[in-house]
């Protein structure tokens, strides 16, 4: 059977828990797909003079609990399904972890690496004049993803104010700071993914001091998840898998007791390339990219790119794995699923574990409407209470229902999303 692409997986987990819940077809039909659908060219003049034609896409999924949010990817191997899914998963992201948001997503089919400072700029305000009329705080609010970086946002929130001629620093978020920024942005993704394993450990009844982890990625999530995992845990992380642009391939890292992610952190690229010479000279192992799976740890945190724990890398995983921890989206295929359920292994969705992100978005657009700022400690703080609360919720339907957490999240997200739409009388 040939193997599911995103969306097509997104809404075959989907079509699984509306049977579950026994959800009417016309309220299925209005969850499976995007309510809409943006593609469209973007025409930007390169450094060398010539004219490069680049495809956009934006996703906006559903948002009857609120304004749209999700990222936009500068990636190569961008597609209009993968879009799709990313933006449905926003939707149950945003209502698991209990903020007034909808799903949405975005995307432009380009490799960031291969653009100049002026080119990408250039791109990103190409992408705002195609998009600004369906975009804006109390519509739709994208975010940085794969490829992009708050500076990119502080492009898309200048050229989105010139536009509608008044300052909305509201309309995206993960700004720089001092351009309408919010603190703690950088670690919210990463901390969110430790705050749900360390809730997990107390439910497994684990020792974090005496875990390890191996982790499948070295961009802004999996940094701030191996620091987490070290200093919030007090455990030890054994390795990182990262690709290389450079060898247009991929690398795990590892080191006898344990990997420094802070090091690892000041010798990386904005692209999450760590630099192997200087890795090598400090006495760092580099295995081949899919090494990080077979790991003998008790914590595996992908955190990369979709499906990448599927029916066949799945069976590498080491029988002392307790905790799977979803820092990527979609990273588990349904097969992936079988395997934990069948082993006793504990899942974190991903669209639970991971949603520190978005919800520290969120903050960052209630500070942009206020017009006053917190601090990093307040931010994380409240990030914590609500990643806290958003995995008990999932834990306590898991309990209640019998059910696989990734179920009971999905429980809990689309019942939310469902009673929005009845009060609304959408359905």
């Amino acid at each position: 059977m040939a193997e599911l692409n995103a969306f097509q997986m997104a809404q075959a987990q989907f079509d699984r828990v509306a049977k579950q819940l026994k959800l009417k077809p016309e309220v299925c039909e209005v969850l499976r797909w995007p309510l809409r659908e943006f593609s469209f060219r973007i025409p930007v003049r390169m450094d060398d003079g010539s004219l490069r034609v680049f495809q956009g896409y934006r996703v906006q999924h559903n948002d009857a609990r609120g304004p749209n949010k999700g990222g936009i990817r500068f990636a190569a191997n961008e597609t209009f399904d993968t879009v799709r899914a990313l933006a449905t998963w926003m939707t149950w992201k945003c209502a698991v972890a209990d903020i007034p948001l909808g799903g949405g997503k975005g995307g432009i089919v380009v490799d960031p690496a291969t653009l100049s400072t002026g080119e990408k700029e250039r791109l990103c305000r190409g992408w705002v004049d195609v998009m600004w009329k369906n975009i804006g705080p109390r519509n739709d609010v994208p975010a940085p993803d794969v490829g992009t970086t708050p500076q990119m946002m502080g492009w898309m929130m200048d050229e989105y104010s010139k536009l509608t001629g008044e300052y909305t620093p509201g309309v995206f978020t993960g700004k720089p700071l001092g351009g309408g920024g919010s603190q703690g942005r950088t670690e919210a993704t990463g901390y969110g993914v430790i705050y749900c394993v360390r809730e997990a450990m107390k439910h497994l009844k684990m020792d974090s001091k005496k875990c390890s982890a191996a982790i499948q990625g070295f961009g802004n999530v999996a940094q701030y998840a191996a620091i987490g995992f070290v200093e919030m845990l007090g455990g030890k992380v054994v390795c990182v898998s990262c690709w290389d642009r450079n060898d247009k391939k991929a690398y795990t890292y590892s080191k006898e007791g344990g990997i420094d992610p802070r090091f690892l952190l000041s010798i990386v690229d904005q692209y999450g390339t760590i630099d192997k010479a200087k890795a090598q000279k400090a006495g760092y192992t580099l295995e081949p990219g899919d090494a990080w799976i077979s790991k003998d740890v008790e914590v595996l945190i992908p955190a990369a790119l979709e499906g990448q724990v599927n029916a066949e890398t799945v069976k590498k995983i080491s029988s002392k794995v307790k905790i799977v921890a979803e820092g990527a989206n979609g990273p588990c295929t349904p097969e992936a699923d079988e395997y934990f359920q069948k082993n006793g292994i504990f899942d974190i969705p991903d669209f639970l574990c991971n949603a520190g992100g978005v919800t520290c978005s969120y903050f960052e657009s209630v500070q942009n409407d206020m017009n006053f700022y917190w601090t990093k400690e307040e931010v994380l703080e409240k990030l914590d209470t609500k990643m806290t609360s958003a995995f008990h919720a999932v834990l306590d339907m898991s309990k209640k229902e019998k059910v696989y957490m990734r179920d009971a999240a999905y429980m809990v997200a689309i019942d939310r999303v469902v009673k929005a739409m009845e009060l609304r009388g959408w359905v």
